[in-house]
């Protein structure tokens, strides 16, 4: 038994929506009581740690202990947490990774059961995870959520695999995720008739309201490459407890700066109810998730914050489980194990690989938007005297290419605009979802050596200038590191400064790159099996007649 330990401050109960001095008392790594006093005089403020409701751990680029490494500092206790991206690559194996790793630290992994893995049958992914799977992975009693639930049109179609994961969920009385940007009408309301709870995907205000109106949760990202919260944050006003925050997909450049606590921070500056604010990024997910993380409230775990203010939200300390685990500065726990399991099996590219023989003067070309998941589809004339179409970095026309690294095969090519390049070309084992090899470049020389350095350093990310390749290994399944943060983050820093120097105008190319794959987000994509409509289903040409 341990000694009990005292804390005063000024406490905010979210709970009672209510702020004042007291003392919380912690034993055994729980709130043994919470007292008013008004001879408490000190500045500090107590209140739950913050919670991100959709996220995958992955996209940090870090294991699931170097995340919980920096996540702490910002004031994160717990985190819910999608491992579709791994287990899209390694499948059971790569999810018994993320849990077992998260483990091993003391913040709080409340990790999901992917439901999409693969996402369509439109990719070629590592793994396939069906209801048969998901029905051993609940057994474990180790999840808490069916995670998002990326085939709206199998949901609304009935497909009888989609319905059986769905039932799963419910028979294990687990919140089932969504994922269904634009859906609305009388689809949505299928979508929701099946138990679909959550989206994290509204594209506009307007979505957005009529999803929390016919009883759906809306979870307000704001990630690396997707920004939501200045189009969805008055939501919080007229609907606060249908509100949620997360961060879905956040690189390490951004989450060494600032968490959930900048939502937090945000939201404050706009005159937001502080208690809303609050509940949104404790309360809210900790009561629909079910989780296992304390709300400053008698017999909870003791899972707290100290900050300094309620206007900047400095964090001077964040205990789990009644531990400090980051105060005056300073981690306290350790990095435990580093197993990396990964998977590597693509051929090395000819340049000859890459030739696209020219069948017309027109051509389909991806459209890309800074800071967005969703594209466009576009069409580009071409010099009708050539004998193969090829970059052309004056004109904003980049060859992009998608290789499957799960077995040899051909690579499948398109064009994208927006990208800028002038030279080299920037590649990534992170293609969301199933995360094949991705390239984008100037030349077919220069993609030919970047995917060929992605292939050698085992997946990662690369940029290549001068025909020289600069490159951050992620040696766990080509998604993730256990290198500490600060490293990551400025070798990410520096890959983007790179691709910026050599013409990139966008604010997150690699991020914005890793989406160029996507098939469940519109319009025009290119997975490792060609270019696809998400707008159709289906697969189109290249060329157009």
């Amino acid at each position: 038994m341990k000694e009990t330990v005292k804390i005063n401050g000024q406490i905010v109960d979210v709970v009672s929506r209510k702020i004042f001095p007291g003392t919380i008392s912690i034993k055994n790594g729980k709130i043994e009581s919470v007292v008013m006093d008004k001879n408490i005089h000190e500045k500090q403020y107590i209140l739950p740690g913050f919670v991100d409701s959709h996220i995958h751990i992955e996209s940090s680029l870090l294991s699931p202990q170097q995340f919980a490494q920096i996540a702490v500092k910002h004031g994160t206790v717990a985190t819910v947490s999608d491992p579709h991206e791994i287990a899209n690559v390694l499948g059971t194996k790569g999810i018994e990774f993320m849990v077992n790793d998260g483990k091993k630290v003391p913040l709080k992994f409340h990790f999901g059961i992917p439901s999409c893995v693969p996402a369509t049958p439109f990719e070629t992914a590592g793994a396939v995870i069906d209801s048969e799977k998901i029905a051993d992975l609940l057994k474990t009693g180790n999840y808490y959520f069916l995670a998002e639930m990326m085939n709206f049109p199998g949901v609304i179609n009935e497909d009888k695999e989609v319905l059986k994961k769905l039932e799963l969920a419910k028979q294990y009385n687990l919140p089932i995720d969504g994922h269904a940007p634009g859906v609305r009408g009388d689809d949505l309301r299928k979508y929701i008739a099946h138990g679909v709870v959550t989206d994290h995907e509204c594209e506009d205000y307007e979505e957005a309201e009529e999803k929390i109106k016919a009883g759906m949760k809306i979870q307000i990202r704001e990630g690396s490459a997707a920004k939501s919260f200045d189009i969805l944050i008055p939501l919080l006003k007229k609907y606060p407890e249908s509100i949620m925050f997360c961060s879905d997909d956040r690189h390490p450049d951004d989450l060494i700066q600032c968490h959930i606590n900048d939502f937090v921070k945000r939201a404050v500056a706009k005159n937001y109810d502080l208690f809303d604010t609050l509940r949104a990024a404790t309360l809210n997910p900790v009561k629909h998730y079910k989780l296992q993380t304390g709300l400053l409230q008698k017999n909870d775990p003791a899972d707290f914050i100290l900050v300094d203010n309620l206007e900047d939200f400095n964090i001077k300390a964040t205990y789990i489980n009644g531990e400090p685990v980051f105060s005056d500065g300073k981690i306290s726990f350790e990095i435990a194990g580093k197993d990396a399991p990964n998977i590597m099996n693509a051929n090395l590219l000819s340049e000859t690989d890459l030739s696209v023989a020219q069948q017309s003067a027109r051509i389909r070309t991806i459209v890309a938007f800074d800071n967005q998941l969703f594209t466009d589809a576009g069409e580009e004339k071409v010099d009708s005297g050539k004998k193969y179409v090829d970059s052309d970095p004056e004109n904003d026309l980049l060859k992009i290419v998608v290789y499957n690294r799960y077995k040899p095969s051909r690579p499948a090519i398109g064009f994208v605009k927006n990208f800028g390049l002038k030279e080299g070309a920037i590649a990534s084992s992170i293609a969301h979802d199933s995360h094949n090899l991705i390239v984008v470049g100037a030349s077919d020389e220069e993609i030919r050596i970047a995917i060929n350095g992605l292939i050698k350093q085992k997946g990662g990310i690369v940029a290549v200038k001068n025909k020289s390749v600069d490159g951050l290994p992620l040696e766990i399944g080509g998604l993730m590191t256990h290198a500490p943060v600060e490293k990551v983050s400025e070798k990410y820093v520096e890959l983007t400064r790179i691709a910026q120097q050599m013409g990139c105008s966008l604010n997150a190319p690699f991020m914005t790159l890793a989406f160029m794959a996507l098939p469940v987000i519109p319009k025009l994509k290119i997975t490792d099996q060609g270019l696809f409509d998400v707008s159709q289903f289906k697969y189109v040409d290249l060329f157009l007649k």
